[in-house]
């Protein structure tokens, strides 16, 4: 065999031999290094059979679970306190979602991960079922303290035109691209008749990743791109009312 070309060969043998080393050397180097689990937002799978569960609670007695409800949820589904949520009209698959994301602890409230814990998947669709048929219209016998003061006008310019137009230089969506243009849609959470402090610490919590129940990381993404501005802005103008209401004078968007 010629001088060269033997050469050529031992090198090349000499490339092969030493491979598993180089391998060696890099996975243990790559395994020094912390990997970061990987994290599911939610355990609930909206298959044909969690749907049919969701979809088909026993209102009535979901009348009964909810009475440990009243006491931070208001008696008609209306909290006295704003940072504690509506649940008066809100979606029941939403409701379902929630409390199981609750169990699981996908969504960290100590308060209501306690108490989804000793919930049913039957008692959760009770829950939502009862909830879900509630009426938004005012009742003397309630306390609640919805809607809120109306905000200043160029807060309220500001949400507007991310509920109805958002961002596309920023690549925001419109809000009611999910939630609807009055804020009210199936198997969307409810914004509108929510309370303001509610609001706004949801937002923040996706702003920063403290809440993360998100599927598909849509609410912790578009959060994220706002300013503290503008997700004040949509708290105030959902906890005041104005997302069920025409906007005249001095709201006009320009």
């Amino acid at each position: 065999m010629p001088r060269h070309k033997f050469i050529k060969r031992m090198r090349w043998l000499l490339c092969i031999a030493g491979l598993p080393f180089a391998v060696a050397l890099l996975g243990g180097s790559a395994a020094q290094t912390p990997q970061l689990p990987v994290r599911i937002p939610s355990n609930v799978a909206w298959t044909e059979d969690t749907l049919d569960i969701a979809a088909n609670g026993d209102p009535f007695r979901g009348l009964l679970l909810a009475r440990r409800c009243e006491h931070c949820h208001g008696v008609e589904g209306f909290s006295n306190n704003l940072s504690i949520p509506n649940l008066a009209s809100v979606d029941k698959l939403v409701i379902y979602k929630q409390l199981d994301d609750f169990r699981s602890h996908k969504r960290p409230v100590a308060v209501m991960q306690e108490i989804a814990a000793s919930l049913s998947p039957r008692d959760s669709a009770d829950l939502a079922a009862y909830f879900s048929m509630l009426p938004t219209t005012p009742d003397r016998g309630d306390k609640r303290v919805y809607p809120q003061p109306a905000p200043d006008p160029a807060h309220v310019r500001v949400a507007a035109r991310l509920i109805a137009s958002g961002d596309p230089q920023r690549g925001l969506p419109a809000c009611d691209v999910c939630h609807g243009p009055i804020a009210v849609v199936r198997g969307a959470p409810l914004l509108t008749y929510q309370n303001r402090d509610y609001l706004l610490h949801q937002l923040d919590g996706f702003a920063t990743g403290t809440r993360a129940n998100d599927i598909n990381v849509r609410m912790r993404s578009i959060a994220g791109m706002l300013t503290e501005d503008e997700r004040g802005a949509l708290a105030d103008y959902y906890g005041s009312g104005l997302g069920t209401v025409f906007l005249g004078p001095p709201y006009n968007i320009e």
